[in-house]
């Protein structure tokens, strides 16, 4: 027999949902889903984040006490999320923390108990969100199988009917049931009229089996039922029969059959003594550090860096962060206004109306918590005294200009850049850490392979767009300003370089104190027009030398309070496009704002300042023969289905990075 389980996400901040359609959308998708269930005692899952209910309450209140009815009497069972639909990978733990507490609160309030078991939101996991959930005091999660599966060959596909055990970071452990993206898909287009009860029923016929089995029905959106969005202009149109009349057809002749039964999620659990279940599991690899529901082309990149301006609004959301963090008197207001900002609905396929609205309410309180003062200020290239200054420069500083490069050499540290190259980073030491330079540039003819025949540079900038040529910042630097600042005790080096999208300023500190040595990179890109596309900077192109492959890996915080390290084992490219209209597969949400990258005995490390721009990491590792190329890289802009740029207004990009070296003594690679 299989049992069937459900959990329907409802989610009344639904991103092309007006505020006015909310009464409608009650009355069309949420009233028959608990109909439907109270007329066959269908022991749904029901999930919804503690604003949705808080917003049901407060427009039809009878609505959420049948739901109470109907899961204190065990018809139902409601399953959690948090106050807010916010990604958990790309904010930081306190945030995590505060969204799960938040929304337990609510939850008692309005519903009188906790849930047991969490749908993880959108179903972007990390690992460093075991430990929240575990915290907040849930016996289990709900995320999809298949993207993780993908990713881990070694795992028994019988095991998606069973559930498992997922470990954390540091040996906590959480049972998990799971969701499928082709089961709820498949459940989508039957009720859409796409597909026939036959035709669908043998698809769930495929999964039967001799033995017990728990199955996931359906664990997706209800405002797709008998409402449409508008999320897109190809949506199909309301089905004549009516959709919940379809999905009515769909379960009584379930009911029917003796070869499926209908389980509350938490029942799922109770196969957990099976053989098959139990097993200690992984879901994140090197490759998908953060894997998300549905096909490819929807991936975390879509609330981190692509939408209608995710870029300014998260970086909006980190300065907000900052200030409730330093502030003592932060309140659970303030930390649920901030959880509410940072909500996934933001960032996708909004309305003009709601967008306007947002973006005035985000700037309101990032003024109201004084976290406007946190932005970075405009900077500007002194034209004034071109060329190299000897202003005071320390004996212990060296400074050396040649026709195609500028090198400086303090005691712990040497960075030669390359004048023809937009100052891209020639080759950086850390002279108290190896001996030989860990980052820089590998030259055309490094690789003897026409697969790898180019420069692969660090520190530099490029910008593609469809239907543009490329746009880097690798042009001949014409004006430079290189002086000894006392205050910072630091050597400034600054250019100014013209794009075809705009002026590039950009700046590097060389600060030398032993250990502590580090070369801050500052970017401003004055754009000249908006343009969709992929825009990357930061890049650090590691000395294949100076690094030992085998023990290659790469670490940064995902959600959680520490970090996530990944060794690199097998090729890793983060930023390959999807398709023409998806420009990368996978980030890192660097919410510690650090990423590093090395192995046994250094690393590098960079420190991205969050409230300057919110950037997210990238990896590009390949084996090239017996050698191999590794490279990080920081992406402000990508490219999906939910890219908005014309008739955006113009904004300045300012980006600051850090990048020292340390000796690998407390590192532990996963």
């Amino acid at each position: 027999m299989l049992k069937l389980y459900t959990v329907f996400h409802l989610n009344i901040a639904y991103s092309s949902i007006g505020e006015e359609q909310r009464l409608v959308v009650i009355r069309r998708c949420y009233w028959p889903l608990l109909r439907l269930a109270r007329k066959y005692a269908l022991p749904f899952g029901i999930e919804a984040t503690g604003h949705t209910l808080e917003t049901i309450a407060d427009i039809d209140p009878a609505w959420i006490e049948e739901l109470r009815r109907l899961t204190i009497e065990g018809n139902c069972e409601f399953v959690g999320s948090g106050y807010s639909q916010v990604i958990g990978p790309l904010v930081p733990a306190e945030v995590n923390a505060a969204n799960l507490r938040l929304g337990n609160q609510v939850y008692e309030r309005l519903l009188g108990f906790r849930p047991d078991i969490a749908l993880v939101n959108e179903q972007a996991y990390s690992a460093g969100l075991v430990q929240h959930y575990i915290d907040a005091g849930y016996r289990a999660i709900a995320m999809e199988w298949d993207n993780p599966f993908r990713c881990h060959s070694e795992w028994n596909s019988e095991w998606r009917y069973f559930p498992q055990i997922v470990c954390g970071q540091h040996g906590e452990e959480i049972p998990i049931i799971w969701n499928n993206a082709i089961a709820f898909q498949k459940f989508q287009r039957y009720a859409h009229g796409e597909t026939e009860l036959d035709e669908y029923k043998k698809y769930l016929c495929t999964h039967l089996s001799d033995e017990s089995r728990a199955f996931s029905l359906y664990g997706n959106d209800v405002e797709i039922f008998d409402f449409r969005p508008g999320r897109y202009h190809t949506e199909a149109s309301l089905h004549e029969d009516g959709e919940w009349n379809r999905i009515s057809r769909f379960f009584e002749a379930l009911l029917n059959d003796s070869r499926f039964c209908f389980i509350r999620p938490n029942q799922a659990l109770d196969l957990m003594e099976l053989p098959e279940a139990g097993n200690k599991l992984h879901l994140e690899s090197p490759e998908q550090p953060i894997p998300v529901k549905k096909q490819e082309k929807y991936n975390i990149t879509r609330w981190a860096v692509t939408g209608r301006d995710d870029l300014s609004i998260n970086t909006a959301c980190w300065r907000i962060f900052e200030s409730l963090k330093a502030n003592p008197a932060s309140n659970d207001d303030d930390w649920r206004e901030l959880c509410y900002l940072w909500s996934s609905d933001f960032r996708t396929h909004i309305t003009e109306k709601r967008w306007n609205a947002y973006c005035g309410r985000l700037h309101e309180f990032e003024k109201k918590v004084g976290a406007n003062r946190l932005r970075p200020r405009p900077m500007s290239v002194d034209t004034s005294s071109p060329g190299i200054s000897d202003s005071k420069m320390p004996p212990n500083v060296h400074v050396e200009r040649g026709k195609s490069y500028l090198t400086v050499e303090t005691d712990a540290i040497k960075i030669r850049l390359n004048s023809r190259r937009g100052f891209a980073i020639d080759a950086l030491w850390f002279k108290n850490i190896f001996t030989d330079w860990l980052c820089g540039t590998l030259h055309h003819g490094y690789y003897d392979d026409i697969n790898w025949g180019a420069d692969y540079y660090t520190g530099h900038l490029v910008l593609e767009s469809p239907g543009h040529r490329r746009i880097t910042d690798l042009e001949p630097v014409d004006q430079v300003t290189v002086a000894y600042e006392e205050a910072t005790e630091s050597v400034r080096i600054q250019t100014e370089i013209l794009l075809d999208c705009g002026k590039l300023y950009k700046t590097f500190h060389i600060n030398s104190r032993g250990d502590g040595s580090y070369v801050d990179i500052d970017y401003q890109l004055d754009w000249s027009k908006p343009m969709a596309g992929s825009l990357r900077l930061g890049y650090i192109t590691i000395n294949p030398e100076a690094f030992s492959q085998p023990n290659l890996f790469y670490a940064t915080h995902n959600g959680g309070h520490d970090l996530e390290y990944f060794k690199m084992t097998e090729p890793v490219n983060h930023g390959e496009a999807v398709s023409f209209l998806v420009s990368a597969k996978q980030v890192s949400g660097c919410t510690g704002s650090i990423i590093k990258l090395g192995d046994h005995r250094h690393h590098i490390s960079v420190i991205v300042d969050k409230s300057a721009s919110a950037l997210a990491g990238m990896i590009n590792y390949q084996k090239v023969g017996s050698s191999y190329i590794c490279r990080l890289i920081c992406t402000a802009q990508e490219m999906d289905d939910t890219s908005r740029t014309s008739g955006e207004a113009v904004k300045l990009l300012c980006c600051s990075l850090r990048v020292y070296a340390t000796r690998a003594d407390s590192v532990r690679a996963q």
